[in-house]
Parts: structure tokens; sequence; C-alpha cells
């Protein structure tokens, strides 16, 4: 079993999320948004698992930015089309383990609940 983070690397809840699993020796891989992109498939699983509205952060600069016609997010397709093209977007930190399991957001409850950090324990 294994965790990914996914993220910016520069974001303070990332640098959070960072310090939380390294603090609890659990390994990680990690996928940043900005060097690597976001595939639709994966946005596509996540929006089936969590829906889109769980996935899109719309407290930070990124979603202030956007013009009126841009937050009036319409279906599931217009969303993955917007995280695509501003994965900023894009709520930080989203855990995913490989056997399936989903955390958004910082929460080391949540994370401690996941299997390799359970299994850990």
């Amino acid at each position: 079993m294994s965790l990914t983070l996914y993220g910016i690397k520069n974001c303070d809840t990332m640098k959070k999320a960072f310090a939380w699993f390294d603090g609890a020796s659990v390994a990680y891989a990690f996928h940043d948004y900005k060097k690597a992109g976001i595939d639709a498939a994966t946005l596509a699983r996540w929006c089936e698992r969590l829906g889109w509205e769980a996935l899109i952060n719309t407290r930070g600069t990124t979603w202030r930015k956007l013009t009126p016609a841009q937050q009036a997010i319409a279906d599931t397709a217009g969303a993955i089309a917007l995280m695509q093209a501003l994965p900023s977007l894009i709520r930080r930190p989203l855990v995913e383990s490989t056997t399936g399991a989903l955390v958004v957001g910082f929460d080391p409850e949540a994370f401690e609940r996941l299997p390799p950090c359970a299994a850990q324990r």
C-alpha cells in the first residue's frame, strides 16, 4: 500500500501535509500539478467519488480571479476542464491511497485512518 499526495509544492497547506507525513514516517509519492498537470480520467474518478464541488477551492485567490461566468460551473465536465486548465483550483492536499481511499484537504485525523498510516500504528 502506498500514498500519493497531489498538490503544489510551494503551497503552505502542502508544506503542512509533507511535514505531517514525514513526521509520521509514512512514505508517499508527490504529484505536483504545476509540473505534471492532472489528467481528465483522474479528475473524473475523483469527481465520481467525491463530487466536483468537494474538489474546487472556492476560498483561494485563483477562484477569486475567475470571472463570474467561469465560476458558474454547470456540470462535472465543466469542472474537470476548469481544474485541468487551472490546477491551483483543486483543493490541497488531495491524498490517494492505492486502496482507493481519498482525503481532500489537510485533515490529520483522516490521514491517520488511511491504510498505510493505520497499519503503522
